[in-house]
């Protein structure tokens, strides 16, 4: 972004049309990169449940316990977000984790009720929600920040297209 600044920068100073355009060129890209994301995203948003979960759960079942960095991130995540697994406990059935630990489930599937050993039992009873559904608890309270935030974004982003080819047609018409 420093860069792309710079080339804007640079071909307002020296007069350059040809960075002028190169600047308005990589913005107008962008600017339909961005579209095109959030038109994906939009239409898209019922599949994103899926696409997640077939990433996650099998990560959870193979590697949680397992690998150090995804260990720590899943329980970062589950202590924060006050959550368990990707959909709840059962994501952790057969597990790596669940295996190595005489099936048990890690402690934040029974947080709050201090109920231990969190086995099947009390991870059930405890009733703590999946990862996913308090993710998408934040999304839902957060939208309107984020579609400011975008809305900005965009804005200025058609400002700086607006401004760097109106120098662009005044150069023009200045060399005529």
């Amino acid at each position: 972004m420093t860069l792309l600044g710079l080339l804007g920068c640079c071909g307002a100073q020296k007069e350059s049309k040809c960075l002028l355009i190169m600047f308005f060129s990589i913005i107008l890209v962008i600017c339909i990169a961005e579209t095109a994301a959030a038109i994906v995203a939009l239409v898209y948003s019922s599949y994103t449940e899926i696409i997640l979960k077939t990433w996650a759960t099998p990560g959870l079942k193979e590697q949680y316990g397992k690998d150090e960095i995804l260990t720590d991130l899943w329980n970062s995540t589950m202590t924060t977000l006050q959550c368990c697994g990707f959909s709840n406990y059962t994501d952790f059935s057969e597990s790596y984790y669940y295996e190595q630990n005489g099936a048990l489930y890690p402690p934040t599937c029974c947080a709050g009720l201090e109920l231990f050993p969190c086995d099947n039992d009390n991870a059930d009873f405890s009733n703590v929600v999946g990862c996913y559904k308090q993710i998408v608890k934040i999304i839902q309270r957060n939208v309107n920040i984020v579609g400011g935030i975008a809305a900005g974004v965009t804005a200025i982003e058609v400002a700086a297209m607006g401004v760097s080819m109106y120098l662009y047609c005044y150069l023009d018409k200045k060399s005529t």
